[in-house]
């Protein structure tokens, strides 16, 4: 098999080390006779869906980056372990899609130099190994974390029309050892095949922007009012979560309402707390090591006053930014107390802050003592009314009764024969789209979704015309002064017009240049040939 021009014997050899573990150098391998079995071609199309595989993978794994601290708390209540769990996926990820690349680039490359793609037993292992290990990945996100594969529907909308163009421009460079392999195989059936079955995902890729939607394609005169900012539990990315240092972290955000978990002790005092049990966020293992499986309910107001709720957060560094803490901010964190309620209220009055709070847990068997304590504290505390927004719906018409001023936010999309009309509403980002919010805009409803981290999920939401958005990333959005991107219809029209255009001449390029090389080493292989020919007759006289 003759080397193609533009590809040396040096080359070549190498690429077959690499791809089939062997040293076999490029006169080894023609004497040898080996060729690209259908076996062989078979692989070759197992490792290109593998490869597929792994980049649909990377691409959920980037998009769940969003929602990750969820699963390393859900990880913490299961395993008393804290690891950033997003740190191993990444890495994981990566190592996987760099191997199904590196072979698929090998792979391409024989292609063109027209050698045999004769892949290892060991790489055929491997391969077979990280299709387990995605499928596994799949197969756990589908079980344990279903709303994921929402969250990827709306990234869907972020980035839509550049997925298009990546997809385009990777199918446009398969074209040219898609246009080797056919002219030098011999089988017409299988060229028919290959060319019929390539211009069909090439027009259904060129046509696909018909299909492609985006509250982003827009006019920039059309563009809603950024979201405004919801503190998820204060500033946790800046601070231990759900304490008075978190909350003025989430002032300095620039925040509108701090979104919080109110508990209520044994001896009736309302404090903040998220988890029902106090092991992940304070020192109750050393403090009270037998009681530390108890509910957070179930302790004193005195005991609580004796946990340290900040040195956690340096310890385990939930979030990446806790390295880049001043001096300063680490020892306040580790100055932090559980915080009550009560001064929380006095924090949000003097900054002028909402506050927006579930009570927990709704299952308990007091609850009811646990909303009057809690309004008992508000109706004291002398905070407007207006600034605080009710989540809880156990007992609700009886808060509506005591304290009507009390704005009440509903955890749920309205009813058709909804009561009374509902004013606002929190859901997760998941659970609405973006004609929904918009509908809901129009009939005045305000819609606060959560928890929304990464800016293109927020450039989505903004686009969408939501009115706040629930975040622990509120250093990151508030410096956002326009969505990451924003396109007229017009000019996403001109995208795509060229995109394609440019497409579809790079691809009758690459199989007119591969043509006239083809035609150009024939009649030289035809002469090698008949001088071999006349060579051996020679030595048989």
């Amino acid at each position: 098999m003759a080397d193609p021009p533009g590809c040396g014997r040096p080359c070549a050899t190498c690429l077959l080390c690499l791809y089939s573990c062997q040293w076999i150098t490029a006169k080894k391998e023609k004497r040898k006779g080996l060729q690209t079995t259908k076996c062989d071609c078979s692989w070759f199309l197992f490792l290109f869906c593998v490869f597929l595989f792994t980049l649909v993978w990377l691409y959920f794994a980037i998009i769940i980056l969003n929602d990750f601290h969820n699963f390393n708390e859900f990880i913490f209540k299961q395993r008393k372990f804290w690891l950033d769990w997003s740190l191993v996926l990444l890495i994981a990820t990566a190592v996987l899609i760099t191997y199904s690349s590196v072979l698929l680039v090998l792979a391409l490359c024989l292609q063109l130099c027209g050698q045999p793609l004769k892949l290892h037993w060991l790489h055929k292992t491997l391969l077979i190994l990280t299709a387990l290990v995605v499928a596994a990945a799949f197969a756990g996100l589908g079980i344990k974390w279903a709303e994921e594969w929402r969250s990827a529907r709306t990234s869907l909308q972020a980035t839509g029309p550049f997925l298009h163009i990546g997809i385009v421009g990777g199918m446009t460079l398969l074209a040219w050892p898609l246009a080797s392999f056919i002219y030098r195989t011999r089988k017409t059936g299988l060229k028919v095949f290959l060319l019929v079955l390539y211009c069909m995902v090439m027009t259904v890729l060129y046509l696909a922007p018909l299909g492609i939607t985006s509250p982003c394609i827009m006019e920039e005169n059309q563009l809603p009012p950024k979201p405004a900012l919801v503190g998820h539990r204060g500033a946790p990315m800046l601070a231990p979560e759900n304490t008075l240092m978190s909350l003025q972290k989430a002032v300095d955000c620039n925040v509108q309402v701090f979104e919080t978990d109110v508990m209520v002790s044994a001896d009736g005092v309302p404090f903040l707390m998220h988890d029902e049990e106090l092991t992940r966020t304070t020192n109750v293992q050393d403090v009270f090591p037998e009681r530390t499986s108890l509910n957070s309910t179930a302790f004193n107001w005195t005991d609580l006053q004796q946990l340290d709720a900040g040195s956690w957060f340096l310890e385990r560094r939930p979030f990446p930014t806790v390295q880049s803490l001043s001096a300063g901010d680490r020892y306040w964190a580790t100055k932090q107390r559980i915080p009550s309620l009560k001064e929380v209220l006095q924090a949000t009055k003097q900054s002028n802050l909402s506050i927006m709070f579930d009570l927990r847990p709704e299952n308990h068997s007091d609850y009811q003592s646990f909303v009057n304590a809690t309004l008992e504290v508000i109706l004291q505390s002398g905070i407007p009314l207006q600034q605080v927004l009710w989540l809880p719906d156990g007992f609700r018409e009886q808060v509506k009764q005591q304290a009507p001023d009390i704005q009440q936010v509903y955890g749920r999309k309205r009813l058709q024969d909804e009561k009374e009309p509902l004013l606002h509403v929190n859901l997760p980002y998941q659970d609405m789209s973006s004609e929904e919010i918009r509908q809901y805009h129009r009939d005045n409803i305000s819609v606060n979704l959560y928890v929304v981290n990464q800016p293109w999920l927020f450039s989505v939401l903004w686009c969408s015309g939501v009115s706040s958005v629930t975040t622990n990333a509120c250093q990151v959005l508030k410096e956002m002064k326009r969505p990451i991107w924003l396109l007229p219809s017009s000019t996403y029209l001109m995208i795509w017009v060229v995109v394609d255009c440019t497409s579809f001449l790079t691809i009758l390029w690459a199989f007119f240049l591969l043509k006239k090389c083809s035609q150009r080493r024939r009649p030289a292989e035809s002469k090698t040939d008949v001088l071999l020919t006349k060579i051996n007759s020679l030595m048989q006289e």
